[in-house]
């Protein structure tokens, strides 16, 4: 289990009780999240207004072969200080130094290990946006890095927060016996296929079905769409469509219901804020680790012209 250092629950539960703010950190300041989430946070008219913490401070990032970064990364940037007074520092340790957590937000899975590490050198609680890392293996590396230093961390899918969802991962419909969800797929060449958007539908699918999945097949829907399959313990069925908006259903052992929903990024930005007061992951390593081996087993699957492939194994050096 990842152990906190002692310090680190008494200061933030003190701050808490105090009624004092976090104070928020940034790194990568390519993606429209780190401005939705810090008008959340800063803006008390703003819509779903979460308490209990600021953006103060970043790091801004970015890469330069990909698109979806540099053409975006200098918008945003503007935006955070014009109209938040976000603090710029030239590098990541200089940015912990100032502030009580991190978001990592970089739009660039393949940057989230290096910059991770130094986030967990310096010993503060962080939160890893989509897609946790560029493979599995630095995926898992990050959480082995967690685990050693004893730093609390987290990634999901704004998808995970969605209220049918939730309903079900909190047992509405009994055990999830089958499930489809769709989301959007665009693939970004430097990624895994399903790790750049896939990862919307994919998370939904296992806030449904939980941890358990053994195989997974990649085909085609009948519109020549991506359609992974994946069987769970047991026999359980989940099934991941690239499709346009979001949205599935689940069928379980006490009834039927939609799934998949998004809800906006309020009921996630309040997980993550929780999460930097109490220190507890609102979401396993395990479960995190195996939708990044689904995904990953995914693309193997295509590799083999659609043959069942088993997930990739996942090192059991956690405890939840």
């Amino acid at each position: 289990m990842i152990r906190l250092p002692p310090i680190l629950p008494f200061f933030l539960a003190l701050m808490q009780s105090n009624g004092e703010e976090l104070k928020l950190g940034l790194i990568g300041l390519d993606t429209s999240h780190v401005v939705a989430f810090t008008k959340i946070l800063n803006d008390p008219s703003a819509k779903g207004h979460v308490t209990g913490a600021k953006v103060i401070a970043a790091f801004k990032g970015g890469s330069n072969d990909i698109k979806a970064s540099y053409e975006r990364i200098d918008r945003f940037t503007k935006i955070l200080q014009e109209t938040y007074s976000v603090k710029l520092y030239p590098s990541i340790p200089e940015l912990c130094k100032n502030i009580d957590a991190i978001l990592l937000e970089s739009v660039d899975g393949r940057t989230h290990l290096e910059q991770a590490r130094q986030v967990i050198l310096a010993g503060k609680p962080l939160y890893i946006d989509k897609p946790l890392a560029g493979s599995l293996k630095d995926a898992i590396s990050i959480y082995q890095l967690a685990a050693k230093h004893g730093v609390p961390i987290f990634s999901s899918s704004s998808l995970r927060w969605g209220k049918n969802s939730q309903a079900v991962r909190n047992g509405s419909i009994g055990q999830v016996t089958h499930c489809e969800t769709f989301s959007p797929c665009s693939i970004e060449p430097t990624h895994p296929d399903l790790f750049w958007y896939g990862i919307h539908g994919v998370e939904s699918l296992f806030t449904a079905m939980g941890t358990g999945c053994k195989t997974v097949k990649r085909g085609k829907s009948a519109d020549g769409r991506i359609e992974v399959t994946g069987i769970w313990e047991g026999g359980r069925i989940g099934i991941f469509r690239e499709g346009k908006g979001y949205g599935g259903h689940a069928r379980g052992t006490t009834g039927e219901s939609d799934v998949g929903s998004y809800d906006g990024y309020a009921p996630m930005v309040a997980a993550i804020i929780k999460f930097f007061q109490t220190g507890n992951p609102p979401v396993s390593a395990r479960e995190t680790l195996e939708i990044y081996a689904f995904m990953a087993a995914a693309d193997k699957s295509k590799q083999k012209k659609g043959s069942k492939v088993p997930l990739p194994a996942i090192p059991r050096i956690f405890n939840n």
